[in-house]
C-alpha cells in the first residue's frame, strides 16, 4: 500500500519526461502519510545521483508512474510512523532511500524500514545523504565483488564525481593503491584531495600508459569503472593478470560490447554490479555494510565530498549540471532545519 495525502508541501515533480531542467517542475502538493510499514521524514538533506537525471529522461530501470517526485537518496527526521514499524519513531535522524514516487527532492518523503538507517553523528545532514547510495556501492563493488586487497593498485574512472569519489576513499580505507581518472584540472585537484595517490586528467594524458608506468607493466588489480564505452574498452589495456574490472554503470552513454576472448587470453575478470539487489537477496549484508560505513566515518577515513549545497529552489539546475558532467563530489539539497 502506498502512502495517501496529508498537509501541503513544496515538492519538485516531474510530470513530462525530459531533461531535468525542464522535465523538473517546483510545485505545491499534498503532503504524503504513511501507510502501514512506512515512515513519514522531514527531509534535512536529499542527494543528487545519475538515476535521477535517467528517471527524468525516462531511461531507467524503475519508471515510476508520472507525476513524481525524483531525489533516491536522502537524510531525514523521522515525523510520522505507520502501522507495523518497530525500531523507528519520530526525532529519529536517519539516511537511505525513499519510497518513490514520494522522492527527495521535497520537503517531506516516504521511507521504508528496510532500506532507512541510523544517520552517523560524525556527519551533518548534507553528508549523511551521500553515505547511502555511492558508499555501498563502493564496498559491495570493491570488497564483496572485486576482493580488493591491501597493497594492489585501483584503477578508478571518474573520480571526482559521487560514485568515484567514494570509491578513492573506499580503496584508500582498504590499503589499495589508488589511481583517479578525471576530465579537467579543477576535478584532478579534487582527486588529490580525497587521496587519490596518482590522479590521470584524461584530457591531457592516456590513462592506459600512465597505469603501466606506474605498475611497472603489470597494470591496475581492480578497475571501478561508472562511465563505461571507450573508458572501459581501453581499460582493458592496463588490466593485471587475474585483475577484476567492476562494471557500475554507464555515466558516459555507450553500453559497450566485450571481448569474451580478451578476457581469456589475459586471463581477468568481468564483474558487474546491481547493488540494489542485496536489497532482495541478503539484506543483512546491506546492513553490514552501513555499520562498517559507519565506523569508518566515526574514524574519519570516509567523509562525502559535498561541493554544493543547494536550497530547494535550486535543485532542477543542480541535477542538470549533474547531467551535464559539470559537478565535483556530491551535490545536495539541504532542507530548512
Amino acid at each position: 500500500m502506498s502512502a495517501v495525502a496529508g498537509p501541503a508541501m513544496r515538492a519538485w515533480q516531474v510530470a513530462e519526461l525530459g531533461e531535468p531542467r525542464t522535465a523538473m517542475r517546483l510545485v505545491d502538493v499534498p503532503r504524503p502519510t504513511p501507510a502501514a510499514g512506512q515512515v513519514l521524514v522531514r527531509v534535512l538533506a536529499g542527494a543528487a545521483n545519475f538515476p535521477d537525471v535517467l528517471m527524468c529522461r525516462g531511461e531507467y530501470q524503475i519508471r515510476p508512474e508520472l507525476p513524481f517526485t525524483p531525489g533516491v537518496e536522502l537524510c531525514g527526521e523521522v515525523v510520522e510512523v505507520g502501522d507495523e514499524v518497530t525500531g523507528l519513531a519520530p526525532g529519529d535522524r536517519v539516511l537511505g532511500a525513499p519510497v518513490l514516487p514520494h522522492g527527495a527532492f521535497a520537503e517531506f518523503a516516504v521511507m521504508d524500514p528496510a532500506t532507512t538507517f541510523a544517520a552517523p553523528p560524525e556527519l551533518d545532514d548534507a553528508q549523511a545523504a551521500s553515505l547511502y547510495i555511492g558508499y555501498q556501492t563502493g564496498w559491495f563493488g570493491l570488497h564483496r565483488r572485486a576482493g580488493l586487497r591491501a597493497g594492489e593498485t585501483l584503477l578508478v574512472h571518474a573520480a571526482a564525481g559521487g560514485v568515484g569519489s567514494a570509491a578513492i576513499q573506499l580503496g584508500k580505507a582498504a590499503g589499495a593503491r589508488v589511481i583517479g581518472v578525471v576530465g579537467g584540472p579543477r576535478k584532478a585537484q579534487v582527486a588529490r584531495d580525497l587521496g587519490a595517490d596518482v590522479v590521470v586528467d584524461r584530457h591531457t594524458e592516456d590513462f592506459v600508459e600512465v597505469v603501466k608506468a606506474e605498475t611497472g607493466g603489470r597494470g591496475a588489480d581492480v578497475v571501478y569503472d561508472p562511465v563505461g564505452g571507450d573508458t572501459y574498452r581501453r581499460s582493458t589495456k592496463c588490466i593485471a593478470f587475474e585483475g577484476r574490472i567492476v562494471v557500475v554503470g554507464f555515466a558516459g552513454g555507450e553500453i559497450q560490447q566485450v571481448a569474451l576472448n580478451h578476457a581469456l587470453v589475459k586471463n581477468y575478470s568481468i564483474l558487474g554490479l546491481h547493488w540494489g539487489l542485496y536489497n532482495r537477496y541478503d539484506p543483512p549484508a546491506i546492513q553490514e555494510c552501513h555499520r562498517q560505513l559507519s565506523a569508518l566515518a566515526a574514524e574519519g577515513t570516509v567523509r562525502p565530498l559535498v561541493s554544493e549545497r543547494l536550497p530547494l529552489e535550486a535543485v532542477a539546475d543542480g541535477v542538470q549540471r549533474l547531467a551535464d558532467g559539470d559537478t565535483v563530489g556530491r551535490v545536495v539539497y539541504e532542507g530548512a532545519r
